[in-house]
């Protein structure tokens, strides 16, 4: 089916995308994967493209282009192109982090983050996991206590999207710790603070060029004009734009079945087996049909979504829908295409066998599949 969901000014911003991927990612793929890193410069690049902060103001050194269409063009091409939506922290940069400064940073604070944030120099994250503490944001142990006009932040991170890389992020702390949810505060940790230290980039199953960090924050002294938003409603603001994170998740779920289904009828066209090829076969045309008609429904769903998101009304229950069906189909595509690869499917030299790694923790961030069906179930039978 034809998308309408992009128009002309989309299509060029789309393959301005393009050209920068294959000049600047596709050459060097496979060596940042063994590195588990991507070198920050590539960042800086993306910034200098246009790539970065599609939504922030012209007078913060945007575009000022506030629709999340733009932003899923960028994930959509990554994933076409083979690489992973997280890969170079662009994704997470302007779909998770960018919006709370945009939402409920201060004007001082929007002054001196944002143009950074637009031209690479200020590659952001966002530290909420902890190691005793998963999709419960309530059971959040980090703290961080007023001191005169600074606060004192104690506490660890761990599996933290751009912790290697990152030069901003953004911490989720109790400020209160007697009080739950309204306990909690966001500070912005800057990098050289004394006290801030990364830990190990973490090995993973996938996503290996993404690096992804413990951090720990021994007695940090953040100045109280680091605090983003109000004291105590740090809680609000994460569920404000938790839509907008699931949806990117979406996004590139749907976007990386695209990618996989492409590939994979490339391949069974081209691999012979008993003479003929694998694409001859009614048990891989059967395969391929259903994917391919689970795939289109996706994608109809997703492009609603976008569209509802960038109209206001994409709602926490739409959001988690869409989040959980679509990484759980993502699941099942990658598990079916590395099928029909055979014994070539398992080898990391074929790019289906690192997407099929890559979309396992799909189900697992942004809360794990398990919370969006809580959430749903909730909202259907309150």
């Amino acid at each position: 089916m034809e998308r309408t969901l992009y128009d002309s000014d989309h299509d060029l911003f789309a393959k301005s995308v393009d050209a920068f991927v294959d000049a600047e990612m596709k050459p060097h793929w496979l060596q940042w994967e063994e590195d588990g890193i991507v070198p920050k410069e590539v960042f800086k690049k993306a910034g200098e493209m246009g790539l970065l902060g599609m939504a922030v103001p012209e007078e913060y050194g945007g575009p000022g282009m506030p629709d999340f269409r733009w932003n899923a063009i960028v994930a959509e091409r990554m994933m076409y192109a083979g690489i992973g939506a997280a890969g170079a922290g662009i994704v997470l940069h302007n779909d998770v982090c960018l919006p709370y400064f945009l939402d409920i940073a201060n004007e001082e604070q929007k002054q001196r983050w944002l143009p950074g944030m637009v031209n690479g120099d200020h590659m952001t994250a966002i530290a909420m996991t902890e190691p005793g503490t998963g999709s419960d944001l309530a059971g959040v142990k980090t703290t961080a206590i007023k001191d005169g006009d600074s606060y004192i932040l104690n506490g660890s991170k761990t599996f933290i999207t751009n912790g290697i890389n990152a030069d901003v992020v953004i911490v989720v702390a109790k400020t209160d710790p007697t009080q739950s949810h309204a306990g909690m505060s966001l500070l912005v940790v800057e990098e050289g603070m004394e006290g801030f230290e990364r830990g190990r980039n973490l090995d993973k199953l996938g996503m290996h060029s993404q690096d992804t960090a413990e951090l720990f924050f021994n007695d940090v002294r953040v100045p109280a004009e680091n605090l983003l938003g109000a004291e105590g409603a740090g809680f609000f603001a994460l569920v404000h734009n938790l839509p907008q994170e699931r949806l990117s998740i979406s996004v590139s779920a749907i976007a990386s079945c695209e990618a996989a289904l492409d590939m994979t009828i490339d391949y069974v066209k081209e691999r012979n087996a008993f003479g003929r090829s694998i694409a001859s076969f009614q048990n891989t045309r059967f395969e391929i049909a259903e994917m391919k008609t689970e795939i289109e429904i996706g994608r109809a769903y997703v492009d609603r979504q976008i569209e509802a998101l960038t109209n206001g009304t994409l709602s926490v229950e739409d959001a988690a829908m869409g989040k959980w069906w679509t990484t759980d189909l993502q699941g099942k595509v990658m598990d079916r295409c590395l099928q029909l690869h055979g014994g070539y499917g398992y080898m990391m030299e074929y790019p289906i066998a690192r997407a099929f790694a890559d979309a396992r923790v799909q189900r697992i961030y942004g809360g794990t599949n398990e919370i969006m069906k809580e959430i749903v179930g909730r909202s259907v039978l309150a």
